[in-house]
């Protein structure tokens, strides 16, 4: 049962996906060769934590970590460890907060150090398709019509779309109704309304789209062992379009990096960044 949510309701789950951002804003400063993902995670609960949040993915499901570490072929669910990221790695970072009762759940895909340009464009064209699935996210539309737009952008490419793992609502709970493939055809599926809150999420691989799970019952890899990469967004259905309540701003200022993607999704929230 999808949950219709109120303005006040939407403007909680907005502080908890902006905690998601400014942890992950923290972290871009640290990703670099040498460091190990367990040093990250523990860097991200305690700032979790002195911002009045709780993070959302320990303990969830009996998950042992705050964030979700995936390097390499790893897709999603990786567990950190003391392992140091190496030259030329990318690593999915995938982060949640539980705040007032609200969960926000968002990911990125960062590069450590110097990357190769294949590798390069598979994050492009993944980060560009998480946006073509969020421009589809509007009255009029159905949940196929998000999926139909990620998945044709992509395969334009001759990347492959993972189809076991998926979005989802977002809200008290952390995975709430509809589900929200990367895939699918127009037209279908369950009809958008207004006060919907998604987390839209491609899973995209360099390769081929099927994926194995390792022992520890939690990392998902891709069958080929080519790269994989993860974005993730909060989005709200307000007035039949989509509003942006996350962010990658504090990644880029990080960073240094100076964008305007998110400029067509923010026009209510400005303010609510600072």
């Amino acid at each position: 049962m999808i949950k219709i949510k109120t303005r006040a309701e939407i403007e909680l789950i907005r502080k908890s996906a902006l905690l998601v951002s400014k942890t992950l804003g923290i972290l871009a400063k640290e990703v670099k060769p040498g460091v190990t993902t367990l040093f990250l995670d523990k860097l991200a609960e305690e700032f979790i934590r002195d911002h009045g949040g709780i993070p959302g993915f320990l303990g969830l499901y009996d998950f042992p970590n705050t964030l979700c570490m995936s390097p390499n072929a790893q897709v999603v669910h990786g567990i950190p460890n003391d392992k140091p990221l190496l030259e030329g790695d990318i690593i999915s970072i995938d982060c949640g907060v539980l705040m007032n009762g609200y969960y926000g759940d968002h990911a990125y895909t960062f590069e450590v150090g110097e990357v190769n340009e294949k590798t390069k464009k598979l994050l492009q064209i993944t980060k560009e398709s998480l946006y073509e699935g969020i421009r589809a996210f509007k009255i009029g539309n159905r949940v196929g019509d998000v999926g139909h737009a990620i998945q044709s952008y992509v395969e334009n490419h001759d990347y492959g779309v993972v189809r076991e793992l998926v979005g989802h609502g977002l809200g008290k709970k952390m995975h709430e109704d509809p589900q929200m493939p990367n895939f699918g055809r127009k037209g279908q599926g369950k009809k958008f309304k207004n006060g919907m809150v998604v987390a839209i999420e491609p899973m995209i691989n360099l390769g081929t789209h099927k994926i194995q799970q390792l022992k520890d019952g939690w990392t998902i890899l891709t069958k080929d062992r080519l790269p994989s990469a993860h974005f993730e967004h909060d989005v709200a259905l307000v007035d039949g379009k989509p509003e942006l309540l996350s962010t990658f701003k504090f990644i880029y200022d990080a960073m240094g990096i100076e964008s305007n993607e998110e400029n067509e999704f923010i026009s209510n929230y400005n303010e609510n960044q600072k």
